[in-house]
């Protein structure tokens, strides 16, 4: 009994010595890193700053600058060049007169005209056009010639084509007309379509791969400079060798900076988040839409949300991790932004490859970090919930931020790391 109370008496006093239990140490570690990022300027600029104010407003700015241009492109006069025509006086002045065309002669390569952009787009009138619609005989196909991808030119075909259905329906309704048929006999039935999915399930198909892609980017973005400061930072502000002095352990040195990393990736995500939402709900309040309509475009299940935020708190997990190993590996800050840069890319690519068509969850993928999480997101943003999947993607992301993080320590214990020069 004496030799037990003596063992235990020299491990309080060793903890006292070294500065509390572990614990205790990972808290005293998390507050001063904390107090740190927050007295630092560039640290507030890029945790609150960004993610309220200038993310919105360069979302809205770009949004404002594409419906100007939009605008301009519609409102702006098409030049269209005309290939043949010559005896279909009649469609080609009714085509002239067409508001935002403006038609064109005299050009022989029309490939060559509308790929530098001396017109817009070209359209071919097959010989005999009119005549053969006089006398109810077959017609050459009309030609719409066009840049594929290119706006003002999609436009100006658009208006072609429109103009040329405008003309067949007509010629149809007046042979009809003349035999004493009713347009009825034409159409005997019609298809028409309704929407069975209520408002949030509508949202989530359209957001249910963006808003998650948004969140990861988040996570990532918010854990950069913190990660980075509180690594290479500290080696390149020379400030290292006084924190290894102090008694804590390195375990809890690396957790304390781990978690601050997490709450800054975390609140950042959070932030910028709410800012956007607001603004788009803003936005969307401002516009003089049908009755309905808007509420449609931004009815959002706020379960599913918090749900997709509950799932990706792993993710921020995951990145902290990798991002403070990284920069932890790096000599300076500089260099610790060359080797976090690849990272940010290898975020985005699995997050971009969920939002494409017929991308599922499926065993194989179950395993896939990041992208796993994407497609279970955007599966709860229907309102599909497999708790199954979810549980196995959750515990696994875990895992990944778990194996991660333990490199980290080690690399933390490594006076080759640490010091290097």
């Amino acid at each position: 009994m004496t030799w037990m109370s003596e063992d235990n008496s020299n491990r309080t006093t060793d903890q006292a010595r070294r500065g509390g239990s572990p614990w205790r140490q990972v808290g005293i570690v998390y507050r001063k890193e904390l107090i740190d990022i927050l007295r630092d300027r560039r640290a507030l600029i890029s945790m609150i700053l960004v993610p309220l104010l200038v993310i919105p407003l360069l979302i809205f700015a770009f949004g404002a600058l594409s419906y100007v241009v939009m605008e301009q492109a519609r409102q702006e006069v098409h030049r269209v060049l005309l290939l043949g025509g010559e005896d279909s006086p009649g469609v080609v002045e009714r085509l002239g007169s067409r508001e935002g065309i403006l038609l064109v002669e005299g050009e022989e390569d029309h490939v060559d005209a509308i790929l530098t952009r001396r017109v817009r787009a070209a359209v071919r009138i097959p010989d005999g056009f009119e005549g053969a619609l006089l006398e109810e005989e077959a017609t050459g196909a009309v030609v719409v010639y066009t840049f594929e991808g290119e706006i003002k030119s999609g436009m100006a075909a658009s208006l072609v084509r429109e103009f040329f259905r405008e003309l067949r329906e007509e010629v149809v309704e007046t042979r009809l007309s003349q035999r004493g048929i009713a347009r009825e006999l034409m159409e005997p039935f019609s298809v028409g379509s309704r929407n069975v999915a209520p408002p949030e399930k509508v949202t989530g198909s359209t957001l249910g791969g963006v808003i998650p892609y948004l969140i990861i980017l988040l996570c990532v973005t918010g854990a950069m400079y913190p990660a980075m400061d509180l690594t290479a930072g500290e080696k390149e502000r020379g400030t290292m060798e006084t924190i290894l002095s102090s008694p804590v352990s390195r375990l809890s040195l690396v957790l304390g900076k781990y978690l601050v990393v997490v709450t800054a990736s975390v609140a950042t995500t959070l932030l910028a988040v709410a800012s956007l939402g607001a603004a788009f709900f803003y936005g969307f309040s401002l516009l003089d839409r049908a009755e309905g309509s808007a509420e449609a475009i931004l009815a959002i299940d706020p379960l599913a949300l918090v749900a997709v935020f509950f799932l990706l708190l792993p993710v921020a997990c995951l990145f902290s991790a990798a991002l403070l190993a990284l920069s932890l590996f790096a000599r300076s800050f500089k260099e610790a932004q060359s080797y976090v840069s690849p990272l940010l890319i290898l975020a985005i690519l699995p997050a971009i490859a969920a939002t494409l068509p017929g991308m599922e969850l499926n065993s194989a993928l179950i395993w896939a970090p990041v992208l796993n999480i994407a497609l279970v997101s955007k599966e709860m943003m229907i309102g599909s919930y497999d708790w199954g999947a979810i549980g196995l993607v959750f515990g696994t992301t875990c895992v990944y931020a778990v194996l991660v993080l333990l490199i980290a320590v080690r690399l933390f214990n490594r006076e080759s790391v640490l010091f290097r020069s």
